[in-house]
């Protein structure tokens, strides 16, 4: 990772940079081109990341003074707002993860997550991913998340340089989605 790159928990101050880098690469505002690249799938509004900045759940990284990468990190509770979680949460009695019971009190959901495309390929999504971790197993021993199939770019970075694990799979709104996990105290092997 590039020396002048930071990381740090964000704060209210850093929600313009944040929300700037989201829409940028939220996938309803990208052509099917552009999604080759990558993508985010879950829409949030400033105030969604006001209440996530609060609960010192989202995790930057910064290039100056501008926001280059961030991780949202949050508890279901956060998350049920959505419908596509609520089904997800549903279905955790059939995940298996090592020797977890796979609970909403064990666990947090993970992401979004982006890194500018102009800063892809550096080692900023380990470093990043890695202080998330640190700072929230603190309070959750494991973190699940999905991932849309069609979204490789994602699905890499994921399982390649983080070394999630892919637990499962749900169909959900025309769309099929790997379901992965993360145990907390386990450091990243590449970080």
């Amino acid at each position: 990772m590039p020396s002048n790159i930071k990381i740090t928990i964000a704060t209210e101050k850093d929600i313009p940079g944040i929300v700037a880098l989201h829409q940028a690469n939220l996938v309803v505002n990208l052509t099917e081109v552009e999604k080759q690249g990558g993508f985010v799938t879950t829409a949030l509004t400033v105030a969604q990341i006001q209440t996530v900045i609060q609960q010192q759940g989202v995790f930057i990284a910064k290039d100056e003074n501008s926001i280059i990468g961030f991780i949202i990190a949050a508890d279901w509770e956060f998350f049920k707002q959505w419908p596509i979680f609520e089904y997800m949460i549903q279905l955790f009695p059939s995940f298996s993860f090592k020797n977890f019971e796979i609970t909403t009190t064990n666990s947090f959901q993970y992401g979004p997550i982006c890194i500018d495309k102009n800063y892809r390929g550096q080692g900023i999504i380990t470093e990043l991913f890695d202080y998330m971790r640190i700072q929230m197993m603190e309070k959750y021993p494991l973190s699940l998340t999905f991932i849309n199939k069609i979204n490789i770019p994602s699905y890499k970075a994921h399982t390649q340089k983080l070394c999630w694990e892919v637990i499962d799979e749900f169909h959900y709104n025309s769309n099929v989605y790997y379901v992965l996990a993360y145990e907390m105290s386990k450091p990243n092997k590449l970080v």
